[in-house]
Parts: structure tokens; sequence; C-alpha cells
């Protein structure tokens, strides 16, 4: 008898499930404590979990029902999204799992890596110290070198994960894992770039403009002119730096993030407390030194932070931004069937999180969570909104440094990816390349290996989040503190989870299509 399509739908729901909880728990395990037992054990998961989600059979299953008509909407919904990973897990056994163990390789050597300086281990909250506060060109040179130094132990695998990605998606017709990748997260490659050459059109003279003035701050500081990549606020410039801007460091010093996020997020009715508790949030050796939010069943009730706090703006704001994940994650429906029950996009969820993030130089959320006197909000409220407009400025630029170097690795990955990654720093972020420069710092972004045509997700959830700053503004009377804002943020964003396609979700949640300029009107100032 032929398999009716919800019993199609629900019986390989069932057989992913379980095998994705289990990757879930053993990657968490792997980013918590980089052992070669967990580290086994997560590559052994996520090969058996892609095994599953790669078979030939399941797929043509689900392609010949979804040419057929299905009248229940979820039930077309659950077989287009199993599609879709059915699609990119499609490929020879033997080079997954040369891509599953190259990858996990790779991100161990990230976590347990640490460079020196004059003999001394350090970690990246030392090198982001020493880039922040330094006056010492020698040492800020130092550290910036160190904090490159794990692209060179890594290059030639990441080089290498490339080339099989790019197999993988020859073998399916395709012509390489970039356009493949975005074909899988229902993306137009042509629409994309398009809105990012309109992003880099639109930010070019006000960047410039932000970054000729911090360039003057850092010339007087420093006592040259000629400034190089070590000068600036953090390895890769993507940060907001200190120079010349208001820095929250000392009235947040004494706060403890992740309370500020609880609290930011019980206002709008989004109980996250649950998620805290159960989160890894501070540093130690053996500890990846990243962050991010795992949700690891769907069931709302086993959401994680990790993270690597320390007192100051920065991992203040971090949490908030984790804590905006894991926001989304609780408040999906839970009716939805499991394949659903996930963000309908990662740049959807990438928005909540940005969203989140701003506020810790919002003035009415240092007021009202931090608690700080109106008047001393007051006093910095003009460089807060003006810090705001530079971050997002800076950020998208970088941004577009990540999605233009990915599009043309997979283009080429046997091209000169040094001088390319140079020539794109230059063209964006308008850096000096250092004398003599040739080496893989390409390869020092942990997403060019562990977390590939990602980075585009990012400046897209900046333009959302913008978008729906505007929405709650309009619609809900304001954001921070306001139940209404929160209310309007569960019910059109967070709980359909993955039932509506993500343009369809952000034509429902703001009233059309998204659009990059409020973002820009923002970063613009």
């Amino acid at each position: 008898m032929h398999e009716s399509h919800d019993h199609l739908a629900e019986r390989l729901q069932e057989e992913i499930q379980s095998l994705e909880i289990a990757f879930h728990e053993a990657y968490w395990d792997s980013q918590i404590e980089a052992t070669e037992a967990n580290e086994r054990r997560r590559s052994e998961m996520e090969l058996e979990l892609r095994r599953v989600k790669g078979d030939a059979e399941s797929l043509a299953a689900v392609e010949d029902a979804l040419a057929s008509d299905i009248h229940n909407a979820t039930v077309h919904r659950m077989l287009t999204v199993l599609r879709l990973s059915l699609t990119g897990n499609r490929m020879d056994e033997d080079r997954r799992a040369e891509i599953v163990s190259l990858s996990s390789a790779v991100e161990s050597e990230f976590a347990n890596h640490r460079p020196e300086i004059h003999g001394k281990r350090v970690t990246d909250n030392d090198i982001e110290v020493i880039l922040r506060t330094s006056d010492d060109h020698g040492l800020r040179q130092s550290a910036w070198e160190a904090s490159k130094e794990i692209g060179g132990v890594v290059a030639d695998r990441v080089r290498e994960l490339a080339r099989l990605r790019n197999q993988a998606a020859l073998d399916l017709g395709r012509s390489d894992h970039y356009s493949f990748a975005l074909e899988l997260q229902e993306m137009d490659e042509r629409w994309l770039f398009a809105l990012l050459d309109e992003v880099e059109r639109l930010t070019d003279e006000p960047f410039r403009r932000w970054k000729a003035s911090l360039d003057g701050e850092l010339t007087r500081r420093f006592g040259t002119s000629d400034l190089y990549p070590w000068h600036y606020a953090d390895p890769f410039f993507q940060q907001l730096p200190p120079d010349g801007r208001v820095s929250l460091d000392d009235e947040l010093a004494d706060s403890d993030p992740a309370e500020l996020a609880r609290r930011t997020f019980d206002v709008w009715g989004i109980d996250i407390s649950g998620v805290v508790e159960g989160s890894d949030l501070y540093p130690r050796e053996g500890k990846c030194q990243h962050a991010f939010c795992l949700d690891v069943d769907r069931s709302a009730k086993n959401v994680r932070i990790l993270a690597n706090i320390v007192p100051g703006e920065r991992w203040t704001e971090v949490m908030l931004h984790e804590s905006g994940h894991a926001a989304y994650d609780v408040s999906i429906d839970p009716d939805l069937p499991y394949v659903l029950r996930r963000a309908t996009h990662t740049f959807t969820t990438e928005a909540m999180a940005i969203l989140s993030g701003r506020l810790v130089r919002d003035p009415e959320w240092l007021r009202t969570v931090r608690g700080l006197p109106a008047s001393q909000v007051d006093a910095v409220a003009d460089g807060l909104a003006s810090a705001n407009s530079a971050q997002m400025l800076l950020f998208a630029r970088w941004a577009l440094v990540m999605a233009h170097f990915e599009r043309a690795m997979y283009a080429d990955p046997e091209s000169d990816l040094n001088s390319l990654w140079w020539e794109l720093v230059e063209r964006f972020q308008l850096l000096q390349r250092p004398p003599d420069r040739d080496a893989p710092d390409w390869a020092a972004k942990i997403h060019t290996a562990v977390a590939p045509v990602y980075y585009h997700n990012y400046l897209l959830g900046e333009i959302l989040a913008s978008q729906l700053e505007d929405t709650a503004r309009s619609q809900a009377g304001g954001l921070v503190g306001v139940p209404e804002a929160g209310a309007l943020l569960v019910d059109r964003v967070f709980r359909p989870g993955a039932l509506l396609r993500w343009d369809a979700l952000v034509e429902a949640a703001t009233g059309g299509a998204l659009d990059p300029r409020p973002f820009v009107a923002s970063a613009a100032g």
C-alpha cells in the first residue's frame, strides 16, 4: 500500500529526531570540554545523523510526495523542510566521513589552541583586552599576530573542506557548495548579492566618514598616521572600538550579564531563567572560547547558552545576543511537529539576537534594566546613539568581507586566498595590509571552516532587526520594557517556527518584504 503523505512525514521525522537530539548532546559536551573522547563521540553522532539524513530512498519518497497534491499545508511544509535536509546530506559515504572528521578536528583545534605572547599562553579574551587597552605598539602587534596563529594551524584542512564540499555539490549537479548551500537555505544567490551590493553602496560614504574620524583618534593616540590592523580594537575589526566613543565598561563592571538578560526578557513576558540555569557561561581551559545558543531537543525546556563572560560591555552584549536566540527557541509553538519547531531561517533567529544585543547601548534599557540614574544615562545618550550607528556600519562592512570571501573561496579553492582576503579587507573595511603579509588570516575565523555559507545571515539579521524594531515602535508603542513588543515578537516571529518560509514570515511580521533601508538609515546616523 502507498504510504500517506502525513505518515511519510511523521516517520522520517521520528527517524531524525532521536539522532539529532543525541548529536546535540554530544556537540555540547565537545564544546564545554574539548577532550578526544568527547570529540570522537560528537563526530560519530554527526556522521550517523548525516547518514540517516542522506538516505536516497527517503529523498525519493519525499520528492514523489511533493510532486503530488498535498492539501494539508503543515504536511506540505514538513516535507519541504525534510527535502532540503535530505538533499543537503546526499553524498558519498567516504566523503561524508571525511568532511565530518575534518570539520570536527578543526573545531577542536579552535577550542584548544592558546597562542603565546612573550612566552605566556593567552586566551581570546586576553588578546582582546590588549587590543582594547594597550598603547604598546609592539605588544599590540604581537597580540594581533597571535590571534591569527590558528589560521596557519588549520588552513590546509579548511581548504580541503572547501574542496570536499564542492565535490559533494558537483555530484548533485550544482556548481559549487556556496550556491548549493544558499539553495538549501531557500535563498536566491542573485537576490542575495544584489542586496549586499545595495548595502555596500549605501554604507560606503558614511563608513568612510566614520573611519576617517576613528583614524584621526588613533593617529593622536599612537602618534602615527601609518595605521595597521593591530591599531584597532579587535582581531578582525568587527567590534566597535573604545577610541572616540562612549564605553559602558565601568557602568556594567559590577553587573551580572546573565541576570540582566533574564530581566530584559522577563519584561517581554519571555521566561529564560531555565536557559540561564542550564547554561555554561564562564571561561576555563579546554572550553570553546566563543559563544552560541543550542536548542538540544526543541522542547523549549532544554535550551542552553555557552559563553565566556567577563565583566563589561562586550560580554553583556554577547549574553543579550545569545539570550535573543534562546527567547526565540523557547517561544516556538510546542504543538508544531518536531521538524518545524525551529526558526524558519538562520537569519530570522539572528535578527532577534542582534536586536537584543543592541539593547546594551539603549538609554531606556540602561535606565530600566541596568538601573542607572536617568541623569547619568542622559549625559551619554547622544554618544550611545552614535555608537550604535557606528557598530552597525562597522559590522555591515565586515560581513561583506566574509560573504564575498566565502563565495570566492568555493568558486576556486585553489586560488591565492591569502591575497584575496586582504583585497576584500582593503575594499570593504579600508584597513591597510601589513607589509609583506602572506599568511592564511582568512582561516583564523572559525566560521570559514565549521559554519560555511553562514555569515551573510548576520547581515540579513541586522537588516531584519532594524525592520522589527521599527515595527515594534510603530505598532506596540516601543521596545524596551514594553510587554506589547514582546507579544508582537512572540506571536509574529517566534511561534510560527518553520511553518512559514522566511520571506512569508517577514511579510507577516512587518507588513513588507525584507528591506535594508531602516538598517542603513540607523547605521548612517
